[in-house]
Order: C-alpha cells, then sequence, then structure tokens
C-alpha cells in the first residue's frame, strides 16, 4: 500500500514549493477576472459567447502557456506553444461567426476578435505579463464599452445627412 501512496504522491506533485503554487493560482484568478471583464460586454449585449466563455478562453491560454513554462521550455518551443493556442483559438473564433442572407452579411465579427483578444490577454497573464495584459484589457474594454457611442453618433450623422443627386448642381 506504500508503494500504491508513494506513486499517487509523485503523480500529483506539479509544484516544487509553495511559492510556484501561488503564482499558478494567482495568474488564473487573474485571467479569470480579465476574461470575464472582456466576456461582460458580449454578454450585456446578449451575445452567445459572454463571461463563462471568455473567462474560460483566458485562462485556457494561461494554461497552456504556464505548464510548458513550469517545465523549463525553451523559448523556440515556447513560440511553437503560443503558435499552437492562436491556431486553436482561430477554430473557436470561426464557430461564432454567422453568415446569412446569401452569404452577404455576417454576424458575429466583434465576438469573434473578443474571444482572440481574450486568448491574446490569457497568454499574457500566464507568461507572467500581468502588467500588459491588464493594459490590453483596459484598451480592449474602452473599445467594447466607449467606442459604440462614438460610432452610434456618426453612423446617426451619415444617416441624416441627405443623399447627394448627381444632377445636383457642381457634381460635374
Amino acid at each position: 500500500m506504500e508503494f500504491v501512496r508513494t506513486i499517487v504522491i509523485s503523480e500529483f506533485s506539479d509544484f516544487n514549493d509553495l511559492g510556484e503554487f501561488i503564482i499558478v493560482v494567482v495568474r488564473l484568478l487573474m485571467a479569470a477576472l480579465l476574461g470575464g471583464l472582456l466576456g461582460l460586454e458580449r454578454e450585456q449585449s446578449g451575445k452567445p459567447a459572454g463571461i463563462r466563455t471568455h473567462m474560460l478562453v483566458c485562462m485556457g491560454a494561461a494554461v497552456f502557456v504556464l505548464i510548458p513554462q513550469q517545465a523549463g521550455i525553451s523559448d523556440a518551443d515556447m513560440s511553437r506553444v503560443i503558435q499552437g493556442v492562436v491556431s486553436g483559438i482561430g477554430f473557436l473564433c470561426a464557430g461564432s461567426i454567422i453568415t446569412r442572407q446569401n452569404d452577404l452579411f455576417a454576424t458575429g465579427l466583434t465576438t469573434a476578435a473578443g474571444i482572440w483578444f481574450t486568448a491574446a490577454i490569457g497568454m499574457a497573464v500566464g507568461l507572467g505579463r500581468e502588467q500588459t495584459a491588464v493594459v490590453c484589457t483596459l484598451l480592449a474594454w474602452v473599445v467594447l464599452y466607449v467606442v459604440p457611442f462614438f460610432s452610434r453618433t456618426i453612423t446617426k450623422k451619415k444617416a441624416e445627412r441627405p443623399e447627394s443627386n448627381e444632377d445636383s448642381p457642381g457634381m460635374k
């Protein structure tokens, strides 16, 4: 029985010390928080990829770079891990884009871009670049929350302008 216990303990000994455990927990919690902030806007807009999706994407991307980092892989190998995450997240993003009306109108592009950016933020957190991740989250938040107010104003002004007539004077 001691043999089995030793094997089980060795299988669950990913962390070398308490400090390493705390780093992993803090990074994953931070990824969940930052991903959730971005998913909040999608959720409030009634989009299917909301808080939970963005939290999972951000934490998943963080885990994908945290594990190899813990294992001590080289920068070249980490580059391949990051490439794999970016490619894989592209699949998820493609699934959030829906084409309608005889392929003339697509929806879900902002959600797909948000998922893609959330994965990038998760990778930054996983690599220990928390400040970069926070700055990127704040910038993405501005794009998702603030920019729509300006774009609606511009769209309204554009709609209020009378249509130009080809036969109008001065347009020759």
